[in-house]
């Protein structure tokens, strides 16, 4: 394989395995394990396949995001590309040096302090001590740490940890970037500084991966995105549609799983009051066909989402819910959401709320589509939660 420029991240049909988990709790159960394992030696131990077949490119300066649920393999894969373990079969190029940040301490001694670790990463990565000089009050400022830096780091709290973490990795001129799930411990301003730091450092350059269950964060930092799920790439490409694949397959589980309750739903309607289409600041109704047990006081709830059971927005009644077949009716006076498909999602708790189980799960009950406006790309660095649409005129004089 040709010799790619600093920054290229390239990988060819990547495998990997792990031998697969036992449950030997006691003494007595390894010492069975060593008998059987001294009269066996031919038996094959089982593995079981954390990657299969992953394929990706990554040029310089360019940013992916890896999606999926826990136990799909991102992580994994970013160790590999790391080389903190190492592929089964397959080939891994990555060229340039490397600032990972893939757990709250990862690349910190817990007995050195926050100076004597910045040091050390500088070195790992083969800075020089007068370029670490340099960077030093920029590290220690970024990360909030100028009354701690002093102090050993075991002593540190996970958002400390992570923040001085981060900051020396960002700090220190990286040509790949590679940040897990760590970022998540931090509060939400720091969340927001890194994304900003992290734009910063792509913009000069830097290639990024980053790992995160934030698909806010991703769709903010990210052109290009992975969704992996058990250890096989479901989708890859442009960050907003492997998105869209991601929210309509937890769509569908969300269906699949959530069928507790004593409410059942019969059917689910959405329209639009002139009965047109469904139209950004339009007005429109929810329909809803129920089946109870027997009557009692409640609360429903209906909320839209982009697919997740995270709601853009949520709408509830507290009233008495009769017994046997009945219809909920909810108008919404306008439609707060740009272009785009979205999905329905209702529940039915007891009242008052926290005495008992939900009467209906939280559950999505239908989707549609929405005409409108495009919705916006957010500033490069800044996450927007939801994609809500405000109308609004501007003069500047």
């Amino acid at each position: 394989m040709p010799t790619l420029p600093d920054g290229s991240i390239r990988a060819e049909h990547l495998w990997k395995k792990f031998r697969a988990d036992e449950t030997l709790p006691t003494v007595q159960d390894q010492l069975h394990r060593i008998r059987h394992s001294l009269k066996d030696r031919k038996k094959k131990r089982d593995f079981r396949w954390v990657l299969k077949d992953i394929n990706l490119d990554v040029e310089p300066g360019g940013s992916l995001g890896l999606i999926g649920i826990n136990g799909s393999g991102k992580t994994t894969l970013l160790k590999v590309l790391c080389q903190v373990t190492y592929q089964t079969a397959g080939t891994c190029i990555v060229q340039g040096r490397i600032g990972a940040l893939l757990s709250v301490s990862s690349g910190l001694h817990p007995d050195l302090t926050g100076r004597e670790n910045v040091s050390l990463y500088g070195a790992v990565l083969g800075m020089s001590r007068e370029g670490m000089r340099k960077r030093f009050d920029e590290i220690v400022e970024f990360a909030e740490l100028s009354d701690a830096i002093e102090r050993q780091v075991k002593y540190y709290s996970s958002g400390m940890t992570v923040r001085l973490g981060f900051s020396i990795v960002a700090h220190l001129d990286p040509d790949i970037l590679m940040v897990d799930e760590a970022l998540a411990v931090g509060d939400s301003s720091f969340q927001q500084k890194c994304l900003e730091r992290i734009d910063k450092i792509v913009r000069s350059g830097t290639s990024l991966l980053f790992v995160s269950h934030d698909l806010a964060s991703v769709e903010a930092t990210c052109d290009q995105s992975i969704w992996l799920s058990d250890a096989v790439m479901r989708a890859s490409g442009p960050t907003k549609d492997v998105m869209a694949m991601y929210r309509s397959s937890v769509q569908k589980q969300a269906t699949l799983v959530s069928t507790q309750g004593s409410v059942t739903v019969l059917k689910t309607e959405i329209e639009a009051i002139d009965g047109d289409q469904l139209r950004t600041e339009g007005e429109f109704e929810v329909r809803l066909t129920l089946h109870a047990a027997e009557s009692e006081d409640v609360k429903f709830l209906i909320g839209i989402s982009l697919g997740t059971g995270f709601p853009v927005f949520v709408v509830d009644h507290q009233g008495t819910m009769p017994s046997g077949i009945f219809e909920v009716k909810c108008r919404i006076k306008s439609l707060p959401l740009p272009k785009g498909h979205y999905s329905v999602w209702a529940g039915v708790t007891g009242f008052p709320e926290g005495r008992r189980d939900a009467l209906l799960a939280w559950q999505p009950l239908h989707s549609f589509d929405a005409f409108g406006p495009e919705r916006m790309r957010p500033p490069q660095g800044v996450m927007v939660r939801t994609p809500i649409y405000i109308g609004s005129s501007w003069t500047v004089s």
